[in-house]
């Protein structure tokens, strides 16, 4: 049986790179699409490559979902099998102040691979992955969310995934390309990026325990998510690929807790007081808040059985300790060079 190819954009990032881990222990072949810049962005990635078993079936190759020409060139060079688009800027309070950039990217970089994706569907069969989001919801017309549920964005990143979310629909229905959109709440480990509020808060909170920086400084404490482990989330990405019809999926812990539950949980951990050491900032504030999410994944559970593993306690358990080991060595770090 021929080898399956998998092509990732975003594959240096949380996601991509719990999904590249998941994709080559199934034997597939896998492509990773990332940006040029002055320095290496490929730590999460960099155990793979130090997996003699792994290595050879992981290629990363220069590019950019802004750059659709050279984006369809690799496509129909890869020829992959599956193609998950998870490239994005990503980071909702930022897209505030880079609109443009994130449409590029969110919006219309989907676009630009939904299009190679058709390109290369008239060679041969290919599915599609979309990454979007439960910011899409925004100010939600009901409580939880689901499929159905309206979309009603508060954010330019939030504008943008929604146009890329209904670009797939459009690129199912109007070329009966196999294309899904995840449409995945909250999710975090240990690899989510440090300015993302709870890593911020697990990085902060191991600092803080060692004395390495005094306080946290945080927006809306008040604000409701439903959160899960992205080694979970990664899985059904996987699962959606593998149906017999392309359909769009919730996925979801269905529970949802505030910012100050979430702060509770990763300072108690270290026998810490959080209201001792984080102050409310304004600049943090979203000029347009999204007060409350939690999804519904019954649809996602009836057809192919997904459902969350880790618990909210458990996950933040695993961000503090990989957190409290990195505090340990800066603090160590730190020693050896007063020395």
């Amino acid at each position: 049986m021929p080898e399956k190819v998998a092509f990732i954009t975003g594959i240096t990032g949380q996601d991509g790179s719990y999904l590249a881990e998941l994709l080559l222990e199934k034997g597939y072949a896998v492509h990773g699409l990332i940006r040029r810049t002055s320095s290496f962005g490929t730590a999460r990635l960099d155990h793979l490559y130090h997996d003699p078993h792994e290595a050879p079936r992981l290629r990363l190759h220069y590019g950019d979902v802004t750059d659709p020409q050279a984006l369809t060139n690799l496509v129909l060079e890869l020829a992959p099998s599956e193609i998950y688009n998870l490239a994005a800027q990503s980071h909702v309070r930022v897209s505030f102040d880079q609109p443009a950039y994130t449409l590029a990217t969110a919006g219309a970089g989907a676009l630009h691979v939904l299009e190679a994706a058709r390109l290369l569907a008239q060679r041969q069969p290919v599915r599609f992955y979309q990454a979007s989001s439960s910011e899409m919801f925004g100010k939600a017309a009901e409580q939880p969310q689901r499929e159905t549920t309206p979309l009603n964005p508060q954010s330019p990143y939030a504008c943008a995934k929604a146009f890329a979310h209904h670009q797939t629909i459009n690129y199912r229905r109007s070329y009966g390309l196999f294309a899904v959109s995840g449409i995945l709440f909250n999710h975090e480990s240990p690899r989510r990026g440090e300015t993302f509020v709870t890593r911020k808060i697990t990085r902060a909170a191991t600092r803080i325990k060692l004395g390495l920086q005094p306080k946290l400084y945080l927006g809306n404490l008040d604000a409701e998510r439903d959160w899960g482990y992205a080694k979970d989330y990664v899985h059904a990405m996987w699962q959606m690929l593998q149906q017999p019809t392309p359909e769009d999926y919730v996925i979801a812990t269905g529970e949802t807790h505030a910012i100050r539950y979430f702060l509770e949980q990763a300072f108690g951990l270290l026998d810490l007081d959080w209201q001792e050491f984080v102050e409310v900032d304004p600049r943090y504030f979203r000029p347009a808040e999204v007060d409350r999410l939690v999804g519904d994944a019954s649809k996602a559970r009836a057809a192919f059985g997904w459902q969350p593993t880790t618990s909210l306690p458990e996950l933040v358990r695993l961000m503090v300790e990989h957190d409290l080991d990195l505090a340990e060595r800066e603090l160590h770090n730190a020693a050896f060079v007063g020395k």
